[in-house]
């Protein structure tokens, strides 16, 4: 499944989780953003819809968001103008959204290139945290650097939880390079994610992974401005994932790693307590 933050159920618990304790302006614009993330992926994840009809759904939110931006009526994005006028929310982002979505549309995404996968990452991920830290209220450089390396951290993270979900519906986001570290050619989506071989190629990937959060847990340790308990939870939640995830490993049988509830509320309050 294409997999925006907004999307998985990790994500929305660590996420609620952290914005129920902003400041009502900040609340509202960051749901709005989270409700626009979700409705474009519901688009690229319909399995009922032709391709075609959902590209040219994609393309109406892209009129709407030129309406929007040029002030008049923006129709389905309505939602979105006041979180744009009050934290200067860029376009670009909301579009590279619609462009991560997009992918894919255009075809089940399989075994991409390491390269491809990481603008994937980035547009439905770190875009989202790019719009996400203007609302948290962060100077630009670190808020950026935030967006890249939180963004991809979970991102990596939720498609080395989903691999038999996404093979399910025809798409591996594992790239070709892990498959090739671990022996595997492929050839369809669930001879992949059967593979016995699967193990040393989802560490491959995790590695990576590991190396975002760092970085990512490294720039909220130097405490930048801005209201960041959110990110601090999805951190947390998300690291403590794939840590659960590597001892387990990637061979088939998985059994799906999931968030412990109890944890992330004593998360919450260790947060709260600490900043």
């Amino acid at each position: 499944m294409s997999e925006a933050v907004a999307a998985s159920g990790a994500a929305r618990s660590s996420f609620y989780a952290g914005m129920r304790v902003l400041p009502k302006v900040e609340r509202s614009a960051i749901f709005a953003v989270y409700d626009f993330c979700r409705i474009v992926d519901d688009i690229a994840d319909d399995q009922q819809g032709d391709r075609a009809s959902r590209a040219g759904q994609l393309d109406r939110w892209r009129c709407d968001l030129d309406a929007l931006y040029a002030g008049r009526d923006a129709g389905q994005a309505n939602f979105l103008r006041a979180g744009v006028e009050r934290f200067g929310l860029e376009r670009r982002d909301f579009e590279a959204v619609i462009d991560g979505m997009a992918m894919d549309v255009e075809r089940d995404i399989c075994w991409p290139g390491e390269a491809e996968l990481d603008l994937y990452c980035d547009r439905v991920a770190s875009a989202v945290g790019r719009l996400s830290v203007r609302i948290f209220g962060m100077d630009r450089e670190p808020g950026l650097d935030l967006a890249h390396h939180l963004g991809r951290a979970l991102q990596l993270t939720n498609i080395l939880r989903d691999i038999d979900e996404d093979a399910a519906i025809g798409r591996v986001y594992i790239p070709a390079e892990a498959l090739a570290v671990a022996g595997i050619v492929p050839s369809t989506a669930q001879q992949v994610a059967a593979h016995p071989g699967m193990d040393p190629a989802g560490r491959w990937l995790a590695a990576r992974a590991e190396r975002h959060f760092e970085e990512a847990g490294r720039l909220l340790a130097s405490r930048p401005r801005g209201l960041l308990l959110a990110p601090r939870l999805m951190e947390s939640a998300y690291a403590r994932l794939l840590r659960q995830m590597i001892r387990a490993g990637w061979a088939p049988p998985r059994k799906r790693v999931r968030t412990n509830k109890v944890r992330l509320i004593l998360t919450v309050g260790r947060l709260l307590v600490t900043g």
